[in-house]
């Protein structure tokens, strides 16, 4: 009886060997797919590409440069679709549906629609550069006291608002010769606008030095307080115009003291 147990348990196990195996290869066969399907985002969005957008103007002029004295290479009609790739300035690099490949100036793509049919918005990308300066350099021509002032700085922003400024300036006057350099801290609140006022202060060297022409005087070498009004304009590109008005309160000695006005208008290049 033992014997006839051990015999039927065994042929059960052989059964259940063999339903497995001939199971196996089918849920092996499904497994691949199962993980596929699950693997698979349900709510993933779908992939954005570059915005296309269609010309409304009665055409658009594509030049071979960023720039009008580039020549016209190809034009692109009303109602057909373009995509824009790069930018430098106020100009557009864009591609049509059929692969050509030119420069648009802003004003011409100021009209065109996006696939959703609303008007496409353009920020004043002349700005963007300006945004970001961190350095400035430039040079000013103007009038110390009624004589010929002749002017360098330069400036290095801290924060969006405040930045600090230096500046040399000359002036070789009929009777006398000054020579000067301060040191400012400058505000510029509306440093985001294309015309942009700031305030500065600071301090700095006066050296005031008598022409040949004039007997018994002397250099004088004293420190100066400064402080000055202005305007920035951005040209375009990297260029800015500038003009100034300041005052310098010299102290020769402890009871000399003198005050200076000048103006100066200038141009500086930023990076």
């Amino acid at each position: 009886m033992r014997m006839y147990r051990l015999a039927e348990g065994w042929r059960w196990v052989r059964k259940v060997a063999w339903v497995a195996a001939l199971a196996l290869p089918m849920s092996l066969s499904l497994s691949p797919g199962a993980v596929a399907a699950d693997a698979l985002p349900t709510d993933s969005p779908p992939a954005v590409g570059p915005e296309r957008l269609q010309i409304t103007e009665p055409y658009l002029e594509l030049h071979t440069g960023p720039g009008r004295g580039y020549p016209v290479s190809h034009v692109v009609m009303r109602h057909e679709w373009v995509v824009v790739e790069l930018r430098h300035t106020d100009w557009f690099r864009v591609r049509t549906d059929k692969g050509v490949v030119g420069w648009a100036v802003r004003d011409q793509l100021a009209s065109t629609l996006t696939a959703s049919g609303v008007q496409k918005t353009f920020r004043d990308v002349l700005v963007d550069d300006f945004l970001r300066r961190r350095v400035h350099m430039g040079v000013g021509w103007g009038r110390l006291e009624g004589e010929p002032l002749i002017k360098a700085f330069a400036g290095v922003r801290l924060s969006e608002s405040l930045s600090v400024e230096a500046a040399l300036s000359q002036v070789q006057g009929k009777f006398v010769g000054m020579d000067e350099w301060h040191l400012d801290l400058v505000a510029e609140p509306w440093s985001d606008q294309r015309w942009s006022p700031f305030v500065a202060v600071g301090v700095g060297r006066f050296k005031r030095e008598p022409n040949a022409s004039l007997v018994n005087d002397t250099t004088l070498r004293a420190k100066q307080g400064h402080a000055a009004l202005g305007l920035n304009w951005h040209i375009s590109d990297r260029f800015i115009a500038r003009a100034d008005w300041g005052l310098h309160t010299v102290y020769y000695t402890d009871t000399l003291t003198n005050e200076y006005r000048a103006w100066s208008l200038g141009v500086a290049f930023f990076f």
